[in-house]
């Protein structure tokens, strides 16, 4: 696993994008960036064992280098089911398509993967048991945000599960303040000094724009979505199932 250390060699202030450096260092910047992660990775595979049914489609939603895709893949135990993985960013697409063509000729699975580049507001969804938003619709801009969970309600079937994970706000002050350092001593514990922090930060400002888990449930209420829940929340970072 190659280590993360992009702020720390680079002093000027782009905004963050999903480039090939970004690529190459992913899964270390996961991994000490994100409280909760690899939990949350792992459920999507239990999940998928639970939700996905003979003879339909899943879809990761800004698949990145595909772990949520490699997961309901392991966790599927139906026959006739394929998975859609999409990303906008080319560097993630083709390294994830590399990572499944390795994960073909190690384990035979019988499930089909298709890695895309295109915008998730482009794709077509249909006849899905399963959908992955791991980290996605932040990135999206909040106009956007409330069609395309539309969408997906539409293309799930009955029963249909919608994993939505998510960087959240807290509505009380106080405590987002409190959160936020929690996050970034979780980040120094990881290795990330504070100057890396700091210019992490300052390029994922107006870049990733993070609601309240309020928003995102009544989001998801008027699309469609009758049961909805948080499974799994570390800090400013949360995990929602929501079900058709």
């Amino acid at each position: 696993m190659t280590t993360d250390d992009i702020y720390k060699q680079n002093a000027d202030e782009k905004p963050f994008r999903f480039n090939d450096d970004v690529a190459k260092v992913f899964p270390d910047m996961l991994r000490r960036s994100i409280p909760g992660y690899a939990a949350t990775i792992e459920a999507i595979g239990s999940l998928a064992a639970r939700y996905v049914q003979q003879d339909t489609n899943c879809y990761d939603l800004g698949c990145s280098l595909g772990a949520a895709t490699l997961a309901m893949r392991q966790g599927n135990q139906e026959s006739g089911c394929s998975i859609v993985a999409v990303d906008t960013a080319a560097a993630m697409t083709r390294r994830c398509k590399e990572i499944i063509a390795e994960d073909d000729r190690q384990s035979g699975s019988g499930t089909s993967v298709d890695v895309i580049e295109a915008d998730i507001r482009d794709v077509d969804i249909s006849n899905a048991s399963m959908v992955v938003l791991n980290y996605t619709l932040q990135f999206l801009p909040k106009d956007d945000r409330d069609a395309l969970m539309r969408k997906i309600y539409d293309g799930l079937i009955d029963g249909g599960l919608l994993v939505l994970s998510e960087k959240v706000v807290d509505e009380n002050d106080e405590m987002e303040e409190l959160l936020i350092d929690l996050h970034h001593e979780h980040k120094r514990r990881n290795d990330y000094s504070a100057l890396e922090v700091s210019r992490k930060r300052a390029a994922l400002e107006n870049v990733l724009i993070p609601e309240t888990v309020a928003e995102h449930r009544r989001r998801l209420a008027n699309a469609g979505f009758g049961h909805s829940a948080v499974w799994l929340r570390y800090f400013n970072f949360v995990s929602i199932i929501a079900i058709r």
